[in-house]
């Protein structure tokens, strides 16, 4: 399954590539927003890609040494909190624009094999790279009852966190928790029946909020963020798409921050969402919001 990139009319309006200027994509994925960017700055245009998920980046690195691509998009198997020096390492600096893309690939869900998913039998792993600490795993049968209720409740606004962090710990000290299964049940045998039949499944936020905990996705962010600004050149732009509250609230105010150091401009005073025609052909696309800056 083709991952399948949101809000791309929306990135090159507000991006406003240009024929010769450089570009970050610091989440490259399968390269969707890249190659729409590619086709306003080429020819002589580059964008550097960064990939996190080495099987992801495989498949990009690919796609992308094609003659069509081949010198002008440069992808590495790197995490984007490390942005300014591998930016560095390609000898590339005052760029024209960084792109954040926040969300999980579809690939990740359908055919990675790493427990994304309560729809399918995995291992608990959820870790976007093996050089990631902690698996899923860890998290589900190691934390304690607190925190796991922290996790869960800040992380994926979970209301129900105690009852699903209780019942963790009980169905673990029977036998340990070690796949997608065994924890949806865990989360689906305390949830009030009304619940269920809602618009997303009841281990929906769980899963999410230990994602999160697993690929420490709020604080790489906080640090991807601060690597990025002194990147971008003189009117550069930096757009980012998240897709968790939390995620928005980190890049809100760091935007912010940045404006009242008198650093930037703020572009979208509120988040841009999707159209009513793109959440249609593509759901998954529902919860992302989009801010972007420019660069003093």
């Amino acid at each position: 399954m083709r991952h399948q990139p949101v809000l791309v009319e929306e990135i090159i309006d507000y991006l406003k590539p240009r024929s010769g200027e450089i570009f970050i994509d610091a989440t490259f994925n399968e390269g969707g927003h890249s190659k729409e960017i590619f086709k306003k700055i080429e020819p002589n245009g580059k964008i550097l890609g960064i990939e996190w998920d080495k099987s992801v980046y495989e498949k990009a690195q690919k796609e992308f040494s094609k003659d069509l691509y081949q010198s002008n998009i440069i992808v590495v198997n790197d995490s984007y909190i490390n942005l300014a020096e591998i930016a560095k390492e390609n000898k590339i600096n005052n760029v024209d624009g960084i792109l954040f893309d926040l969300g999980m690939s579809s690939w990740h869900i359908e055919e990675s094999g790493r427990g994304f998913s309560f729809n399918r039998e995995e291992p608990l792993d959820m870790r976007y790279s093996s050089k990631s600490k902690i698996t899923a795993y860890d998290v589900v049968n190691g934390y304690s009852q607190e925190n796991l209720e922290y996790i869960i409740r800040e992380y994926g606004d979970e209301r129900n966190s105690r009852r699903i962090a209780k019942s963790i710990i009980l169905k673990r000290e029977i036998s340990p928790i070690e796949t997608t299964k065994g924890l949806t049940e865990a989360i689906e045998s305390v949830v009030p029946h009304k619940m269920f039949g809602k618009k997303i499944h009841v281990a929906t936020k769980t899963f999410q909020a230990i994602r999160i905990e697993v690929n420490q996705e709020i604080e790489n962010l906080k640090k991807g963020l601060k690597q990025s600004i002194g990147t971008l050149g003189k009117g550069g732009r930096l757009a980012v798409i998240s897709f968790h509250s939390l995620e928005d609230r980190v890049v809100k105010n760091q935007f912010r921050e940045w404006k009242n150091e008198g650093m930037c401009e703020i572009v979208t005073k509120k988040p841009v969402k999707p159209k009513k025609e793109e959440v249609l052909d593509n759901p998954r696309s529902r919860s992302a919001l989009l801010r972007v800056l420019q660069k003093y």
